[in-house]
């Protein structure tokens, strides 16, 4: 996806929560007084985001610990931007438990999710080792998928520039 959303000439950052390794959440950024540098960056990249493609397996029904500790620590900087959330699973629902658990919480910093949702069944069988797609039948989907995310993007953005945020 980071690729596809590249040559369609998006800035794409790419954030793995298992990377960043952020502590518990004991307070969100915007109630801290001295935020690491490392923080500070990743408030910027996600204020200036015009949406969120979070990349999620299914973990015990939901998502992964450190993906929602990592969401939690900012709020208003993910305010009417749309989400467009995949999900991954060895199995063959494709972390579908995961991706309604996404919605959720992307519901609440009003970041609300485009209706579909892109989840990857035996995610083992359709991406090689390298990370490389080898199952051809997913190159439709993407296109799909990803026009679907620039139509709420563009959509939300207009009505921020046009008409602000109600809030």
């Amino acid at each position: 996806m980071e690729q596809k959303l590249k040559d369609r000439n998006h800035r794409v950052f790419f954030i793995d929560p298992m990377d960043i390794s952020l502590p518990l959440l004991d307070r969100m950024y915007k109630e801290m007084t001295n935020p690491s540098e490392m923080l500070r960056e990743l408030e910027e990249k996600i204020r200036s985001a015009e949406g969120y493609m979070p990349v999620t397996p299914e973990y015990n029904h939901s998502t992964s610990a450190a993906m929602k500790n990592t969401l939690d620590y900012f709020l208003e900087e993910y305010y009417f931007k749309p989400s467009a959330i995949v999900s991954y699973s060895p199995g063959g629902f494709g972390g579908i438990n995961a991706a309604q658990q996404m919605r959720l919480i992307f519901a609440e910093p009003g970041a609300p999710a485009i209706p579909s949702s892109f989840p990857i069944s035996r995610v083992h069988e359709v991406f090689d080792e390298s990370g490389k797609l080898i199952d051809q039948r997913y190159e439709k989907r993407v296109k799909r998928f990803l026009d679907e995310f620039e139509w709420y993007i563009e959509a939300l953005k207009n009505q921020r520039e046009t008409r602000g945020t109600p809030y």
